[in-house]
Order: C-alpha cells, then sequence, then structure tokens
C-alpha cells in the first residue's frame, strides 16, 4: 500500500516507503540501518551503535577532562559552581550520542571511615546523575556508584595521594 515494492506481508514498514532490502523500511541517513531499528535515525551510525554514530577519540578524551574537574563541597554531596560548566558541556556530548550511556563513578581518599565514605561518594555520584537528568539526559542512559575509598589511585599518606584518590 506504501507503493515502495514491498507486499505488505513482508513489509516491515507498510505505511511507509522503504527499500526492499530493509524490508520495505527507510533509511534516512542512509546507514544501512532501518529507521525502525536505528537509535540515531537523522545521524549516519554503526550497526554496533544501534545506528548512532561511534564516539570520537577527541569526544572520550573530553569527557575525561570534564570528570577531573567536577568538586564538591567539604564532606558534602553539593556540587561546586565552578563544576556547573563542566558538567553542561558534558550534557552536550550526551546530546550529541544520543545512544551513550554513562556510568558515574564516585571516589574518596582513606580521611574518615569506611561507611561515611562509601555513602559520601554515592551521595555525590547521585548529585552529578540528578544535575544531568535536570539538563535533559534521560536516567536509563545514567548509571551512579560510590566506591568510597575501595580503589585508590595513588598513596592515602601523602595529601597529593589523597587528592588524586577524591575523583
Amino acid at each position: 500500500k506504501d507503493g515502495d515494492g514491498v507486499a505488505d506481508k513482508e513489509d516491515r514498514c507498510p505505511d511507509v516507503a522503504g527499500i526492499a532490502a530493509l524490508k520495505g523500511c527507510p533509511d534516512t541517513d542512509a546507514d544501512g540501518i532501518a529507521d525502525i531499528d536505528d537509535r540515531c535515525p537523522t545521524a549516519k551510525g554503526t550497526f554496533e551503535n544501534k545506528g548512532c554514530p561511534e564516539i570520537t577519540k577527541e569526544d572520550v578524551k573530553k569527557i575525561t577532562q570534564i570528570a577531573s574537574k567536577i568538586f564538591f563541597e567539604t564532606n558534602s554531596d553539593k556540587l561546586k559552581v565552578a563544576s556547573l560548566y563542566q558538567l553542561d558541556e558534558l550534557v552536550k556530548l550526551l546530546k550529541k550520542y544520543e545512544a551513550a550511556n554513562l556510568a558515574i563513578e564516585g571516589h574518596t581518599d582513606s580521611k574518615g571511615e569506611d561507611a561515611y565514605n562509601m555513602t559520601l561518594s554515592q551521595k555525590r555520584t547521585e548529585s552529578v546523575k540528578t544535575y544531568l537528568m535536570e539538563k535533559g539526559i534521560m536516567e536509563s542512559r545514567l548509571t551512579s556508584t560510590g566506591l568510597g575509598e575501595t580503589t585508590p589511585i595513588a598513596d592515602n599518606k601523602t595529601a597529593a595521594g589523597r587528592s588524586k584518590n577524591r575523583r
């Protein structure tokens, strides 16, 4: 009925003209993935990425840089104002890559009780998640995990090491 030459009984998109190779469905961005299956039907992508573009190495680097510039008030899950610009840049990247999911992990140094650090790191990741959601990123794309002091990357015996572990 849509005139694309694919019989309606075999047409996955019988109400809109499409391509025979895609069982009668259109492919707006010409990436070989039918719009009906494409999470980003207007941006050329890959099959592995559900039709969305791959994140460039440059943008992966930006995300890593942003992560190192998110700061909180001392002993608090309140984001410092300086972090908001960074998070807004992250929002732009997440909107650019609609199929991307983000794992938010929080770490502390070894000062304080283990349980307190675990709770604080979890609350901080949830603050970041909430901020991103308030800016339009779907919750289903975000996970937040507080790891407390369990995975240090530097020696907690020095101020410089503790600083590196708070991330």
